[in-house]
């Protein structure tokens, strides 16, 4: 690396250069233009363009940065613009790109070639260049208008996923002033891969439990939303943790969306891209910001860290309501908005649900020998705690009941995952194959374009007015039914099927059925 450029640079009466980047709308990657003028005046070092605090304070880790090189901010008027004015800016990635453009408006680097590039990264006292998030989404919106990057050396190869772009991934700001002037060069970074995750327990591991098992096959299948209910012990985490093991690996297309919403989050590993389906499991104290995405920043939250995944709440009851009903709206349009003052910002969260949940508080109802002196009541209370619309919205609904520990030592070992898994792709195929286009899974599926038998479609009819479905309800117990048929490689929904499906929209112990009108059993 060579020494500091020439402090002695020159620089016209009003000198005006200009370095792309970008804010972040959600995972969209809006472009800024960071616009620096240099004119006569008071000396002033001046941030316009709805900035928040931090970018407000990127003066100080710029001048700070500049001393470290052995430069010093011109004792005159500079004026940093971030174009369009009306969009807010926030983030400390903007502190990079206002420092190009200022070196490039001192005459440091040469200001036509400075603005073929894009650039994002945070400035340390030092001059050196911190990670920060967004750079995937970045490299992707550098690309479409045919710009490079200049991104941090961390973070060069989650940037080279974007394909056909020039990527300057620097360690400091010298470095980058030398490879314009020729003594240093950048070189661009390859790809680091995908991310590594570690095996899945196995559902061989798993004895007895059929009916869990089934409904855990049929969920990952179509995708479906998977309520377990039990008491303390019966296996309800254990048969969840197995459920991405069941899943295929994304695709193209669902792992570059993913990885994005995870470059913002700033949970990008080594900027490898993430191909295995997310499996996010929040504790139940996280609040309803956490889990729907907001805060100061609008962050994405863990249902859209779990986008094209599975978003596992254990104990659910213990979940803040408010932060439970936050999940309803997405769980029907796989996205969740933020609404704010200042913007509106959209992420994607098409997620399954998988929960778990004891009866009541004490987690024994209807055990005669432990269960609180409460009972019935506390259990009616406990589960009251989740809105019967969420419910309405939960496909499958599976009763755990613990396995003797006599049983267990003589059990076989149930069947492996590897097994299960080679069903659910085959099942999954079908579905895409027949949906085309929209790649939509059953639980997304389009009930009017569901190839079931008369009597098939009779029985569920019959059914759902007897027990009171909501439309909901009706529409849900079809695609699961659907599911089933995909399963049993059956090209039309049988009689067999729907009644399968409705097993496993069965009541919750002390209450109605998920989905039945009030008073209706």
């Amino acid at each position: 690396m060579s020494g500091p450029p020439d402090p002695e640079v020159g620089f016209l009466a009003s000198t005006l250069a200009r370095v792309h980047s970008f804010a972040f709308v959600g995972i969209e990657a809006v472009p800024v233009e960071v616009q620096v003028q240099i004119s006569s005046g008071l000396p002033a070092f001046l941030v316009v363009g709805l900035a928040d605090k931090a970018v407000g304070e990127a003066r100080e880790r710029v001048r700070a940065a500049l001393t470290a090189m052995g430069l010093a901010v011109p004792p005159r008027r500079v004026l940093v613009n971030l174009a369009p004015a009306d969009l807010l800016k926030e983030g400390s990635h903007f502190d990079l790109p206002i420092a190009l453009a200022l070196l490039s408006a001192m005459g440091v680097l040469p200001i036509e070639e400075v603005a073929g590039y894009a650039a994002l990264g945070e400035l340390s006292l030092d001059g050196t260049i911190a990670p920060v998030g967004g750079v995937l989404p970045a490299a992707i919106g550098a690309s479409a208008q045919d710009l490079g990057l200049v991104c941090p050396a961390a973070q060069g190869g989650e940037a080279a996923w974007a394909g056909r772009i020039e990527v300057l991934a620097a360690p400091d700001l010298i470095s980058i002033v030398n490879h314009f002037k020729g003594t240093q060069t950048l070189t661009s970074p390859a790809p680091p891969g995908v991310q590594e995750v570690a095996e899945s327990p196995d559902l061989a591991e798993v004895k007895g439990m059929e009916t869990a098992r089934r409904a855990l096959e049929i969920a990952a299948a179509g995708g479906h939303n998977l309520l377990l209910i039990g008491p303390p012990g019966a296996g309800k985490s254990m048969l969840a943790a197995r459920l991405s093991g069941l899943l295929p690996s994304l695709t193209a297309e669902q792992a570059l969306e993913v990885s994005m919403i995870h470059s913002l989050a700033r949970m990008l590993e080594g900027g490898r891209l993430i191909m295995r389906p997310p499996f996010r499991e929040p504790h139940h104290s996280a609040s309803q910001a956490a889990l729907a995405g907001g805060g100061n920043r609008a962050l994405p939250g863990e249902i859209s860290l779990a986008h094209n995944g599975v978003l596992f709440l254990d104990e659910l009851p213990e979940f803040p309501r408010q932060a439970l009903d936050a999940l309803r709206q997405p769980m029907e349009t796989g996205r969740t908005t933020v609404a704010r003052a200042a913007a509106h910002v959209t992420y994607p969260a098409r997620f399954q649900l998988v929960a778990a949940m004891n009866p009541c508080r004490c987690g024994y109802l209807g055990d005669g020998g432990r269960e609180c002196g409460r009972a019935p009541r506390c259990g009616e209370e406990y589960q009251t705690r989740i809105s019967g619309p969420l419910l309405d919205r939960i496909d499958l609904t599976v009763e755990v009941q613990p396995v003797a520990p006599s049983v267990l030592s003589r059990a076989a070992p149930g069947e492996a995952s590897s097994l299960v898994a080679a069903r659910v792709a085959a099942a999954r195929e079908r579905q895409l194959a027949r949906n085309g286009e929209t790649g939509r899974l059953n639980a997304a599926a389009d009930p009017e374009k569901v190839a079931i038998s008369a009597e098939a479609r009779r029985f569920v009819e019959e059914a759902a007015e007897r027990l009171g479905f909501s439309a909901r309800g009706y529409t849900r117990v079809i695609r699961v039914a659907r599911t089933i048929a995909d399963l049993a490689q059956s090209g039309t929904v049988e009689r067999l099927h729907a009644a399968e499906a409705l097993r496993f929209r069965h009541r919750i112990p002390g209450r109605g059925m998920p989905g039945t009108a009030p008073g209706r059993q």
